[in-house]
């Protein structure tokens, strides 16, 4: 597979001296937080993710999205709630991932928010399902300067693929795919750089050596394995994999099911990044699917306000103090990927 470290280079290309500086900010209070059980915070966020839509094509289990059942609004991120928010943390921001729930290439000011992005030097990227990865879509995704490209394959065969991406076609993965590895091609392009991101489940777990032959022949970068989150594990699931390497859950004595990790009261996430929904609201992380811990609004005040809030800084506190005292937090499992 093409495995290299141009990627890695690329993201390093974009480090200023304040984005490295923000980074020391960002580790130092993380450590002193955890040493004094304490929230204290410097500096401003180093990664975020925005929102494109809510939408999606498909109709995935254990995705809100995909399931139609938010409690919150459906919509698409408008250039404007997207540009004061780019403006306002772009000196310090290193990473940008256009994607928290829906697909993203339902937007139809995806790329062109991409291309700003990429203006103010800031490394790029999203997760999609590759419907839409058509010829000209595919060159344009190229022409944008869209660093990292994450496609969700998860099957090799349309039977497989389907149990899990439902209503979804794997042939137009592949065919999205061939779109542009070959784009990046004819531009002479490294970028963006390829990675099929396969949610192993138990339908699919018996594919796991086909999909990396698979991306080898398409000429995909890299393989990715993530584990599942399943909502209502307690009682075991259909979709948790055999394969105890691929599961977030462990099965007890008395024959109900647990996740794996250990519950720790500290989370790097809430001091480096966050989610920045649709509709600006500033939530805490991508397990927030229903924005239920909603700290803010850049509609309201500057993200800078939201970020130093007494609410962040109780949130903080609070994660800190018990991390089981938070709902979300209780399904969270660290380390979610693992790479072929």
């Amino acid at each position: 597979m093409n495995r290299n470290w141009h990627d890695g280079l690329n993201y390093f290309s974009k480090l200023t001296p304040l984005r490295v500086w923000n980074m020391v900010q960002l580790v130092s209070s993380y450590f002193v937080s955890k040493l004094f059980k304490k929230p204290i915070h410097w500096g401003m966020p180093t990664s975020i993710a925005l929102e494109p839509t809510t939408s999606c094509n498909l109709r995935c289990p254990e995705c809100p999205s995909g399931l139609r059942n938010f409690t919150r609004p459906t919509g698409m991120l408008a250039n404007e709630t997207y540009q004061s928010v780019i403006d306002e943390l772009a000196p310090r921001l290193s990473y940008l991932i256009f994607y928290f729930q829906g697909e993203p290439y339902l937007n139809p000011n995806f790329l062109d928010q991409v291309k700003y992005a990429r203006k103010k030097g800031i490394y790029t990227a999203t997760s999609t399902n590759a419907h839409y990865l058509t010829d000209p879509v595919a060159r344009e995704t190229v022409a944008s300067g869209l660093d990292r490209l994450i496609i969700s394959i998860d099957g090799t065969t349309q039977e497989t693929y389907e149990q899990y991406r439902v209503g979804g076609k794997l042939q137009k993965v592949i065919d999205g795919t061939k779109n542009v590895v070959q784009w990046k091609k004819k531009l002479k392009s490294r970028s963006p750089h390829i990675i099929f991101q396969y949610l192993v489940v138990k339908p699919n777990e018996h594919q796991l050596n086909e999909v990396k032959a698979l991306a080898d022949k398409l000429g995909v970068n890299e393989v990715a394995f993530k584990t599942a989150q399943i909502y209502d594990y307690e009682n075991g699931s259909e979709l948790i994999p055999t394969q105890e390497k691929y599961s977030r859950y462990q099965q007890l004595p008395d024959g109900k099911w647990a996740i794996k990790n250990k519950l720790v009261n500290h989370c790097w996430k809430m001091w480096h990044s966050c989610v920045i929904t649709w509709d600006g609201k500033v939530v805490p992380c991508c397990f927030d699917k229903d924005a239920h811990y909603q700290l803010g609004a850049t509609k309201e005040q500057p993200f800078k306000e939201v970020w130093r809030s007494e609410a962040y800084r109780s949130f903080r506190q609070k994660l800190i103090r018990s991390r089981s005292e938070i709902e979300m937090c209780r399904n969270c499992s660290e380390g979610t990927k693992v790479w072929a």
